[in-house]
């Protein structure tokens, strides 16, 4: 009777444990099941992030030698890439039209102003007259002291003599030549008047659409051949060379005065044909002897023109000074322009 009830009092206490939560105490010998098994004991070192993910296996980071390969192969395919594609500015303009085979008009002046962007010179004309635009560009040639240069070596107050021609309605430069004293000059033409009195020379320049004034001043020398003379033996139409200065008031003052002929006296000129003219009878020759260019006016009628006669070709021409301009006596072909 008492075991029964010891037993009825404890069956009483388990199952008001069961229902406050508490587990049934294990029997002697029973294994626990996997719901009241213990967690593992995690290490600290294996905790997983909250972004990490454990179903995902990651690829190994490349090392710093692995990082410096790839740099060098993505820079050496961009080098690749860039010089393929790469192309020459110059290569994207079009090529330049031939010049016009217009008259040749010689013009001798200063530089006021280059504008390089426009390839534009403005010029002030020896003796005066109005400023001048001339345009330049790849096809001019450009001489200094004689010798073929660039024509990035102008520059303001630079004296230069140019061979012009009409491109259009544009002055177009075909040749350009200066010396490296920018102070010093060089002109030819003919005598219009000496004047004793004022000390004072009237050129015609061919470089120069007006005539050109040159003081002359007991420093001036007057040489006809090695022989020196007096400024008064200077006659209208005497044809001369002037080598001048530059005065700081703008005046040209003359150095030296060189007799190259008198009216009536001959010439031969040699060297390449720039242009012809046959309406007006014009020749235009680069002397191969001074590297000057020259009018030579010619009667059509009285010479056998043919095909010869056009530019690149050498010739030989004899001609006649008559105080203003020369006149072709004989022309002669040395070499045809070639094809």
């Amino acid at each position: 009777m008492r075991n029964n009830l010891l037993i009825c009092f404890l069956s009483g206490l388990m199952l008001v444990g069961i229902a406050n939560g508490q587990a049934a105490p294990m029997q002697p010998g029973q294994p626990p099941s996997s719901a009241e098994a213990p967690p593992a004991a995690v290490p600290p070192s294996a905790a997983l992030s909250p972004s990490t993910s454990t179903s995902s296996t990651s690829a190994p980071a490349p090392s710093q030698g692995e990082k410096g390969d790839v740099a060098a192969d993505n820079a050496s395919d961009n080098d690749n890439a860039s010089s393929d594609s790469a192309i020459d500015p110059a290569s994207l303009l079009p090529d330049l039209p031939p010049l016009s085979k217009s008259k040749v008009t010689l013009v001798g002046g200063t530089i006021e102003k280059l504008d390089r962007v426009r390839d534009q010179l403005t010029v002030r004309p020896f003796g005066g007259g109005g400023r001048m635009k001339i345009l330049f560009d790849a096809r001019t040639r450009v001489y200094r002291d004689g010798q073929v240069t660039s024509p990035t070596d102008l520059k303001k107050g630079d004296r230069v003599y140019v061979d012009t021609i009409l491109n259009g309605t544009e002055v177009f430069a075909r040749n350009i030549r200066f010396n490296s004293n920018a102070a010093q000059g060089e002109s030819q033409g003919s005598v219009v008047s000496y004047n004793a009195d004022r000390g004072e020379l009237l050129l015609r320049d061919a470089l120069s659409p007006q005539p050109m004034r040159v003081r002359v001043n007991s420093s001036t020398r007057v040489l006809q051949g090695d022989r020196a003379i007096s400024p008064s033996a200077l006659g209208s139409g005497t044809l001369v060379a002037v080598k001048f200065i530059s005065e700081n008031n703008g005046r040209d003052v003359a150095r030296e005065i060189s007799v190259l002929a008198l009216p009536g006296a001959t010439f031969t000129f040699a060297g390449e044909v720039a242009a012809v003219n046959l309406r007006t009878g014009l020749l235009v020759l680069n002397s191969a002897t001074d590297h000057k260019t020259y009018e030579i006016n010619f009667d059509p009628s009285k010479f056998a023109v043919d095909d010869n006669w056009r530019q690149g070709t050498d010739v030989s021409v004899q001609t006649r000074f008559d105080g203003t301009r020369y006149t072709a006596q004989n022309v002669t072909i040395i070499s045809p322009a070639k094809p």
